[in-house]
């Protein structure tokens, strides 16, 4: 059953995406809605509202990512009508998944599918990932990101209870095992040949950096959004978002991260580069 929804829900996200004359993507609120089986838009627009609000609090324009238009919905036998409805942002969609019901498979696919897409499009627009052309450049700018939202990480973490090194470590693992298909850091590092004093991190390509980067960033969102409390909570929590990391790249047709070649430290490229890596923990 798992096999068939994610084959056959997530190309829908897709299916619905329409494009603007200059090129902009965007969705209608009530295709998105029968998208994530909601017989009734009322109980939808709930969902809308709540959505407005994260993207008000996060210091965001409600009227840039959901604009309110009428959208014509086919009865069929010809019978079209005309309803109140949003034009909606890939962002906008990405916050709406995030406070649909959770207990949808479609809702939980689509929550996977939106932050994945929405973290990938942040990327891009990056003016500075743009201006690089080298697999060195893009490691060590991922590299530079990844340490920076790790530290992040690490204080969302805290708030939510995990203060001991050891107790890191613990929830650090969760993450990887999630990611890694139940790997740990230290069968990580015997699967990539490592010593124990190198960092994983460190010998990561740019396409494996990214994945651990959608990791970090997603876990502290969801650490911080639903105020998750409890080191167990938090443990959880690493370990969902990293498989559900995993579970994207698998249907996408990536290759999985533990299988992805050992590179060299990126260590080696800081002296060629202006941008030095700040320490973090791996």
């Amino acid at each position: 059953m798992e096999n068939k929804i994610s084959k056959t829900v997530l190309p829908v996200f897709e299916q619905i995406k329409h494009t603007d004359n200059n090129g902009n993507e965007f969705w209608m609120a009530r295709q998105l809605s029968k998208a994530l089986e909601y017989t009734d838009f009322r109980n939808f627009s709930s969902v809308i509202e709540k959505a407005k609000e994260a993207c008000k609090n996060s210091g965001q324009k409600i009227a840039d990512h959901l604009v309110e238009v009428n959208e014509e919905i086919n009865h069929g036998k010809g019978a079209i009508s005309s309803y109140p409805s949003y034009k909606l942002s890939r962002y906008a969609c990405y916050l709406i998944v995030q406070n649909a019901d959770p207990n949808k498979e479609t809702v939980a696919l689509g929550q996977t599918y939106f932050a994945v897409q929405t973290r990938l499009q942040e990327i891009r627009h990056m003016d500075e990932y743009n201006q690089l052309s080298t697999e060195d450049e893009k490691r060590l700018f991922l590299r530079t990101e990844l340490a920076k939202h790790n530290t992040q990480l690490a204080a969302a973490a805290k708030d939510a209870g995990v203060i001991e090194p050891i107790d890191y470590a613990i929830f650090q693992n969760h993450g990887y095992k999630g990611l890694y298909g139940g790997l740990d850091a230290k069968a990580i590092h015997a699967k990539k040949g490592l010593k124990k004093s190198q960092q994983i991190l460190d010998h990561m390509g740019s396409t494996e950096l990214a994945a651990n980067l959608f990791r970090a960033t997603q876990t502290e969102d969801k650490l911080k959004r639903e105020q998750i409390k409890g080191k167990e909570k938090a443990n959880k929590t690493h370990y969902e978002v990293g498989k559900k990391v995993r579970q994207t790249i698998l249907e996408i047709g990536g290759e999985m991260p533990e299988n992805l070649p050992t590179a060299d430290s990126v260590k080696k490229l800081e002296p060629n580069n202006s941008t030095k890596l700040p320490k973090t923990k791996k």
